[in-house]
């Protein structure tokens, strides 16, 4: 459906130019602190991690260090897993989903797994609850040779300096009714282009990857999923946010073509999981809970399937 809606920055059918995008950020406010709620549980983790600086965004280097977690003594022979939160920051239990794995549940993997997480991907992104970085760019589409994000060269870069090969990697994201109200509608008026309104899945649902979808893998994230929250039905359409369903609660993307995080490793298991925070019938617990469970079922699924 074509809305003739007018977003309060920008010109109708016209791109923004940079004084727009200037107008947008200064529009933008902290509304949480990112050394409260993520860096302070950082530094709470205990020996077996090795917390360490991958960089930090220009915008404002000493505010909004980059830090990853690793296993601090890697065993030997042990596959790795890279686990990655708050990629976009407004997803807020892609980062406190990916603090409470590390807290709670990455220790029964010791011997097993080989663990590098990186719970906030992007910072500012966090503080003002936004989708985008401080310069009106989606990280999230932004994983790609001449990227321009700051936050996903960062973590790029991060990836080529470890040279790890990856068995598995869960990227954490939410879909909240914000995309509707605000970012999309924001991503119109930045392009110059007509909001066209989509609609908000009510559940938990996965992007696979198109050219590798392991169909087993996602299903048995949506199975431990299921017991923690309810799962997206498709529209009457039969999709989930306009793509096909390939089985219950799952669709596929291109990912490394759309230059997404789920597309920046070879690893054979690779999923986006996306939790619907907005529900009356979930928590910020659940959803937490919900990105936990996902993590587990993506780990236990790969322990005792071994890619062909």
């Amino acid at each position: 459906m074509t809305i003739d809606q007018f977003y309060p920055i920008g010109t109708p059918g016209q791109p923004w130019t940079a004084s727009e995008t200037d107008a947008w950020l200064q529009a933008r406010t902290r509304k949480r602190s990112y050394e409260n709620e993520v860096l302070k549980a950082l530094d709470g983790l205990g020996p077996e991690f090795l917390v360490r600086p991958y960089g930090a965004l220009t915008f404002d280097p000493e505010r909004y260090p980059l830090f990853s977690v690793a296993t601090a003594s890697p065993t030997a022979g042990a596959p790795w897993a890279l686990i990655t939160g708050g990629v976009h920051g407004y997803e807020t239990s892609g980062v406190q989903g990916a603090l409470a794995f590390l807290e709670s549940a990455a220790s029964k993997y010791r011997g097993r797994f080989n663990l590098l997480v990186v719970p906030c991907v992007s910072p500012w992104g966090y503080e003002v609850v936004n989708r985008w970085n401080p310069h009106a760019i989606d990280p999230n589409r932004s994983f790609t040779k001449n990227s321009s994000a700051q936050e996903s060269v960062a973590l790029m870069a991060l990836l080529k300096d470890q040279n790890l090969s990856f068995l598995v990697h869960v990227d954490l994201h939410e879909t909240t009714e914000s995309d509707e109200d605000e970012f999309r509608p924001a991503l119109a008026a930045r392009d110059g282009l007509v909001y066209e309104r989509g609609q908000i899945p009510d559940g938990f649902y996965t992007v696979g990857d198109t050219k590798n979808p392991q169909p087993e893998f996602q299903a048995a994230i949506i199975a431990a999923v299921r017991r923690v929250t309810h799962i997206a039905p498709p529209d009457s359409e039969g999709k989930i946010i306009g793509s096909p369903l390939t089985q219950a609660g799952v669709i596929n993307y291109p990912v490394a073509e759309l230059g997404l995080c789920a597309g920046i490793t070879a690893a054979p298991y690779t999923t986006t999981t996306e939790v619907y925070p907005d529900s009356p019938r979930v928590s910020p617990q659940d959803c937490n809970l919900a990105q936990i469970a996902a993590v587990r079922a993506a780990l236990d699924f790969a322990l005792t399937h071994p890619p062909a």
